[in-house]
């Protein structure tokens, strides 16, 4: 059985990939990558690493794959077409089965980011292709990146109000596909998110008890938060997007109890806490 890895050579497949290789072996393993060079130490292993770009998914990259993790690609406004040629490149190949990392409750998730996941999920319907959804919640790395201003200012903002959070690390989630790769069947739909859930509030009293200083969360409207983000340079259709997915989350769009990654993975998720400390030490 060959597993492959579209997306390789990002946050979350360079987790994926080391993982896969522990249990299938190196052998088994394409990673596929649009700049092989950056994965040279890995292919140094055993790994046979393959060039592919998703504006143009080549399906002679995808040769002799039976299984193939399709990472969701990073350019907001392109996906649907990005994923689709992929999904297009692996029917061609013959590629037996297709896991795809997609967004929390996507059906019904008022994230604005949801609709390209929505297009991709309908795509793969439409394909005849057999898969697996792997309905990602939001990373514990999403809410520690930074830290250090907000600790320095004594102040988390944000519009997700009361909502709750049930967010998992980058390492569990890549866990957690990696499971689904080697293991899941056709039509698997996983819902996968943190086993503890928190408000930004609590977020921000975790903050505080860590760094050893007065942190708390201030609350504003969507339309106020993302005037704040463009207020320090992030581009309007950045400061755009985070603002509508922090708003959403105050009507608990991150939110999911069902405990699904940690029984897919075998092991309880890792708390936000732990990940707050990691990013502080």
């Amino acid at each position: 059985m060959i597993y492959a890895v579209a997306g390789a050579s990002g946050q979350l497949g360079q987790l994926v990939l080391p993982e896969l290789v522990a249990q299938v072996g190196a052998a088994n393993v394409v990673a596929l990558v649009r700049n092989p060079a950056k994965l040279a130490d890995l292919a140094a292993t055993g790994v046979t690493v393959r060039a592919f770009d998703y504006d143009a998914a080549d399906p002679a990259a995808l040769a002799g794959v039976d299984r193939l993790l399709l990472i969701s690609a990073n350019e907001v406004g392109k996906r649907s077409a990005q994923h689709q040629a992929v999904i297009d490149a692996a029917k061609a190949a013959g590629v037996g089965l297709i896991a795809y990392t997609s967004i929390l409750h996507a059906p019904t998730s008022t994230i604005g980011l949801a609709g390209e996941h929505r297009d991709t999920e309908a795509a793969l319907a439409a394909s005849g292709v057999p898969h697996i959804l792997l309905r990602n919640g939001w990373y514990n790395e999403n809410y520690t990146g930074s830290l250090a201003p907000s600790i320095e200012h004594g102040a988390i903002i944000g519009a997700a109000g009361e909502g709750r959070i049930s967010s998992a690390s980058r390492a569990d989630l890549a866990a957690g596909a990696v499971a689904a790769l080697v293991s899941g069947a056709a039509g698997d739909v996983y819902e996968l998110a943190g086993d503890e859930s928190y408000t930004m509030a609590e977020f921000a009293g975790h903050v505080a008890r860590i760094a050893g200083k007065p942190v708390a969360y201030v609350n504003m409207t969507q339309a106020e938060y993302a005037a704040a983000l463009k207020g320090v340079g992030l581009p309007d259709w950045l400061a755009d997007m985070l603002a509508n997915s922090s708003y959403a989350t105050s009507h608990d769009q991150l939110f999911d109890d069902s405990r699904s990654l940690s029984r897919l993975v075998g092991r309880p998720t890792t708390p936000i806490a732990v990940t707050i400390a990691v990013a502080l030490a």
